[in-house]
């Protein structure tokens, strides 16, 4: 298929393009150089989720006379973390050390900004180590902001939880039966009208189509669904050389509160991932949250050596 002016752009003798299946070996190539060692695993998946559900995935590519020497690549996020709104999560971004210096990091982002406006998305979001001169200082020139939101991690092997008796609490892998249940706690934890099936859908697919990836749980008391959790390993986005867990939602129903839910998801969540070698979790509060704050502080949470930032579009 040919590219659309959408799909394609020049830009001072630069072609800025969506990603095709037959860039893969150059974006390994362009990646390892970047991070020290290729991570062909992690862009094999992304590359296969991708062309699963390519209306999610945004991804494009600089070149430069037949070569390609730089990408992006963003998730749009419709839920992750308690958001309300739609955004653009960027998470990976690579350019070759002999073209560095002539903006093409900046024309990148200026194409994935670009389609955001097209989707009617008002922020891309991004995390970075506060150790990472580099890449903090490129979200610094292009316009990022600290975000209002706090990240937060664990290490499995620190976490402070004890599961439930058995007969109190019946936890089990997501499964796609399990879809309206989850909408409908999420519906009574949120107070809203605002419906999210989009939203759980794609993590319940990719759960089933992807299980290697997806790690979410769901607890019933009395067959009754009475809190899930929603989590995912990370083998790579942001440039991260270890796999990394990373949570994206939590509900349970009012009707079951205080009675350990919360608790015992996060204690099975944590014995399948050590299970799986994943050694620590990472999520995204609100700085206003003051509750969830307070319940993964509770739990063995700290504060990330990452940094939240948010670019505003348009």
């Amino acid at each position: 298929m040919a590219p659309t002016l959408i799909d394609q752009q020049q830009k001072n003798g630069m072609t800025i393009r969506r990603l095709t299946k037959q860039d893969f070996e150059a974006v390994v190539a362009l990646d390892a150089a970047a991070v020290g060692h290729p991570r062909t695993s992690y862009f094999e998946r992304r590359l296969k989720t991708a062309l699963l559900r390519p209306a999610l995935y945004i991804q494009f590519g600089a070149e430069q006379d037949g070569k390609l020497v730089g990408f992006m690549m963003a998730r749009q996020m419709q839920g992750q973390f308690g958001r309300n709104e739609p955004a653009l999560r960027l998470e990976a971004l690579a350019v070759a050390s002999d073209v560095r210096g002539q903006q093409i990091g900046s024309a990148l982002l200026s194409k994935l900004e670009d389609e955001a406006k097209r989707l009617k998305i008002l922020e891309i979001r991004t995390t970075a180590s506060w150790r990472d001169h580099a890449i903090t200082q490129f979200l610094n020139h292009a316009g990022f902001e600290l975000g209002n939101e706090l990240v937060v991690d664990c290490r499995v092997a620190d976490q402070k939880l004890a599961t439930l008796a058995p007969d109190k609490v019946d936890l089990s892998t997501l499964q796609p039966d399990d879809l309206y249940d989850v909408v409908c706690i999420d519906k009574k934890v949120r107070v809203s009208d605002d419906r999210r099936e989009t939203f759980f859908y794609e993590l319940v697919d990719e759960a089933m189509n992807d299980s290697a990836v997806r790690v979410s749980l769901v607890a019933r008391i009395d067959g009754i669904a009475a809190g899930f959790v929603m989590a995912r390993t990370n083998l790579g986005d942001y440039g991260r050389a270890e796999p990394v867990a990373v949570l994206d939602t939590i509900g349970v129903s009012p009707d079951y509160s205080g009675r350990g839910i919360g608790h015992a998801l996060l204690a099975q969540l944590f014995a399948n991932l050590d299970g799986l070698h994943v050694e620590q979790v990472e999520t995204v509060v609100s700085s206003k949250d003051f509750q969830l704050l307070g319940f993964f502080h509770a739990v063995g949470f700290k504060p990330s050596q990452r940094l939240g930032f948010v670019k505003r579009v348009g």
